[in-house]
């Protein structure tokens, strides 16, 4: 028996020598662009498995407690309430500390900032006893309007609404240079300084010839989903809406090919945005109709900013979303012309103009356009003449209601299925 399996074994070596040898005059095939990324970014990427066994944590240990059952409803209301003035408090308690660091005629930063740093100490220990029941009223509150919706099943939103507040990764997004295309996104952590930002993408941008951006993100649909610290309820409950929309979609085809190509990105995009609006906003008419205001989006981005304008000198009005349509329009003819780094100065160009005009886009590059052109939920915008995001506003505005919609596109796994759906 010894013998035969010493045969065996040298056998499989053999075998093994052989194929390296044969293996050695062949070069191996590129790796894909993600991998590459992967070799800058490994050391500073986002641990999301981590990250879900904590916060799965959180929610089996509230639902054991069935903690925001015991209080009637006027009690659930002010709990959410009470949750937003804290983070509010938080955040200004951080920026002031922010600031007392960066004061240069500070002599002892540590000195100064220890009483604020004792109030948020405190501030933090609070949060950290009110955010779970804040977010187990929200999850309540939008799993009743999605009932209400007839997106259910028993009364049960499949999968359940659960999501958790936390500092949210950042996220690496790489586009090619000679076409705007979301060729890869890395999750990275959300201590990641603006230089640290800055100095990866040079780095990669350089050796890989690429065009690369770090982008903030409002959610991510994990499970449960992440959602970033505000003091907006109205932005809270879209984004709420929003990644459960994205968690629903994927137990059906539309969401199961999100990646298959950018078109059903797009598609996956826009329909969460569309619908975590409309969702966000029934949560507030429901629960909370003393913050529900009257919110034109493609108005609100277009407002003037920045104090950049001459004081005393009237302020032309300068429109966001056309002048980033145009931008984009402008930007693909002159990559689909092959010429790239006119392409890449005019972006530069458009960049200082959107910036004296009150916003401050840092970057803005082919990474920027295929990140945030896939959100096109209003016209206009960065998706510039995008059909992708005409068409599912097209479908939702001749469907006869949010849930007509979102069974019809749901079951779609090609762009060709939504111009069939709307053609009809």
């Amino acid at each position: 028996m010894r013998t035969r399996i010493q045969r065996a074994i040298n056998l499989a070596a053999t075998l093994i020598f052989f194929l390296c040898l044969l293996s050695s005059g062949v070069p191996a095939p590129p790796a894909s662009i993600g991998e590459r990324v992967h070799l800058y970014t490994r050391y500073i990427e986002f641990d999301h498995a981590g990250w879900m066994l904590d916060a799965l944590a959180v929610k089996f240990g509230q639902a054991a407690l069935h903690s925001p059952h015991y209080f009637d409803d006027d009690a659930r209301h002010q709990m959410v309430l009470d949750y937003l003035r804290l983070t509010d408090r938080i955040l200004q308690a951080e920026s002031e500390l922010a600031l007392i660091y960066a004061n240069p005629a500070v002599a002892d930063p540590l000195a100064v900032s220890a009483p604020l740093r004792a109030e948020l100490d405190d501030l933090y220990l609070q949060q950290q006893r009110l955010a779970p029941l804040a977010e187990s009223v929200l999850e309540a509150q939008v799993s009743l309007v999605l009932d209400e919706l007839d997106l259910t099943v028993g009364g049960q939103p499949i999968p359940p609404v659960l999501f958790h507040i936390s500092p949210l990764p950042w996220h690496l997004v790489i586009s090619p240079r000679d076409r705007i295309e979301q060729a890869a996104v890395v999750s990275l952590v959300p201590d990641l300084t603006i230089d640290q930002q800055a100095a990866l993408e040079a780095q990669i941008d350089a050796e890989l010839d690429v065009s690369s951006l770090v982008v903030p993100v409002g959610g991510i649909g994990a499970y449960p989903t992440m959602v970033a610290r505000t003091t907006s309820l109205d932005w809270l409950a879209d984004v709420i809406a929003h990644e459960w929309i994205h968690n629903w979609l994927d137990l059906h085809p539309l969401g199961v090919n999100y990646a298959t190509s950018p078109e059903l990105r797009t598609m996956n995009e826009t329909t969460a945005s569309i619908a975590g609006k409309e969702i966000g906003r029934m949560v507030l008419a429901r629960f909370y109709p003393e913050l529900l205001v009257e919110y034109d989006a493609a108005a609100a981005v277009a407002l003037p900013a920045g104090p950049f304008w001459p004081q005393g000198v009237p302020r032309p009005r300068f429109d966001f979303r056309a002048e980033m349509h145009a931008t984009r329009v402008r930007v693909d003819e002159l990559l689909a012309e092959g010429r790239v780094e006119e392409a890449e100065a005019y972006m530069e160009e458009r960049r200082q103009i959107f910036w004296l005009n009150g916003y401050p886009i840092r970057k803005l590059n082919q990474a920027y356009f295929a990140f945030y052109g896939a959100y096109a939920d209003v016209p206009g915008g960065a998706a510039g003449e995008d059909p992708v995001g005409p068409a599912v506003r097209a479908l939702r505005q001749q469907s006869r209601s949010l849930t007509e919609f979102l069974r019809t596109i749901a079951r779609m796994d090609s762009f060709e299925d939504l111009q069939a759906a709307i053609s009809k």
